[in-house]
């Protein structure tokens, strides 16, 4: 049966319209420096020797993350000029109901996604991600939430608080018995049971294909990658592809809620087969048309609820659920800045109230690298905080 047709959208694929710098003074990457160091400096402790305790999150900056700060590790953004939806108009993610009930939408998915984790799996976090952990070592940061799902956050600073809004792909879980299974493994399963993939996996790694950062090389080569690691192939069979089945579920059998059996079967080498009534392995992120679980939102938001004021870095905000929390912060009073290349979905709701003598303490929105401007930001504010306030 073929897949039903979506009835959501994704949110915002074209060019958002250019930022309001604020201040003025915040056009160059030397003015958007100091602007964030003055937008942060209220959170500085006010002994910068003695690191305060990691419970002691309360009027602290809290960061909210986006792909924009994964760029410089060389993972492509969504929204950007070399972002997924502005290269390849034609993109469009798998929706949680079509992974959940299409066993060739499954096949599709994890074609792509085999080709395109290796990427994903050696990237590593870029200084951008290292200076938010020392805005946390610093006690200028508190808490930390990302919509990425690359775990460079947890992997760059794992002493700084961090919910990961939309889950993360080092891992899969079950959609019977919820367990978690290692995407590691689970790759090299994949290999297993599909050996010509494997070996076309290992063709363009030898050429280099998957290891250019530039979108159009790439392109020209027929390689379309996205920042959710998964590779698109123009005419690769994906009907061929075969994944396999939920390991626990094989070794114990989930049971209904009336004590009858959940059938979970494979084929001779171990594949997941059609036949079976459970056992899907899914990636542990939050797909168009799913649920953010009621603990991740609770947590995200108590995060907002307990700053003193919230930057943004590398973000569009065009999904809801990332653009709801800096409502809410707004809406609490809290000091909003933002750092990010291009505009920001609905932004005037964050700044349209902003002073004109406003020099950054209030208000700060920077259209600049993360990679560039972070790290000295952090140089900055140890050397006011070195000094006194």
């Amino acid at each position: 049966m073929p897949p039903r047709p979506p009835l959501l959208r994704v949110p915002y694929t074209d060019p958002l319209p250019p930022p309001k710098i604020i201040p003025t003074s915040a056009s160059t990457p030397s003015g958007a420096i100091a602007a964030l160091v003055d937008f942060l400096s209220p959170s500085l402790p006010l002994s910068t020797h003695r690191a305060a305790r990691p419970s002691q999150h309360a009027g602290k900056t809290l960061l909210l993350t986006g792909a924009g700060i994964s760029v410089a590790s060389g993972l492509a953004d969504y929204r950007g000029t070399k972002g997924t939806y502005t290269l390849n108009k034609t993109y469009r993610p798998i929706y949680f109901n079509e992974f959940c009930e299409n066993h060739e939408a499954r096949k599709r998915y994890w074609a792509r996604s085999f080709l395109g984790w290796t990427t994903l799996d050696k990237a590593k976090p870029n200084r951008a991600h290292e200076a938010c952990g020392e805005l946390g070592r610093m006690g200028v940061v508190g808490r930390l939430i990302t919509q990425n799902v690359d775990s460079f956050h947890p992997t760059a600073h794992p002493h700084l608080p961090t919910t990961e809004l939309h889950g993360y792909l080092r891992s899969l879980t079950c959609l019977t018995c919820h367990n978690e299974y290692p995407r590691r493994a689970f790759q090299a399963q994949l290999s297993a049971l599909n050996p010509a993939w494997s070996a076309f996996l290992a063709e363009m790694l030898a050429s280099g294909a998957l290891d250019t950062e530039n979108p159009v090389e790439r392109r020209n080569r027929g390689l379309k990658s996205n920042p959710d690691g998964d590779v698109d192939i123009p005419g690769a069979p994906y009907t061929t592809f075969r994944y396999p089945a939920c390991p626990v579920c094989l070794e114990t059998p989930p049971r209904r809620a009336d004590g009858s059996v959940v059938r979970v079967e494979t084929d001779y080498d171990g594949a997941w087969d059609p036949a079976s009534e459970g056992g899907v392995l899914k990636p542990a992120v939050i797909m168009f048309g799913e649920s953010i679980p009621s603990a991740t939102k609770t947590a995200a938001e108590d995060a907002v609820d307990a700053a003193g004021r919230l930057l943004v870095v590398g973000s569009s905000l065009a999904t809801y659920s990332a653009w709801r929390l800096v409502k809410r912060a707004k809406e609490r009073g809290l000091p909003i800045g933002v750092l990010n290349v291009g505009g920001v979905r609905g932004e005037e709701v964050f700044f349209g109230d902003v002073g004109e003598g406003n020099t950054g303490r209030e208000a700060v929105r920077c259209s600049e690298s993360a990679e560039r401007v972070l790290p000295e930001v952090v140089r900055v504010l140890g050397e006011v905080g070195g000094r006194g306030r």
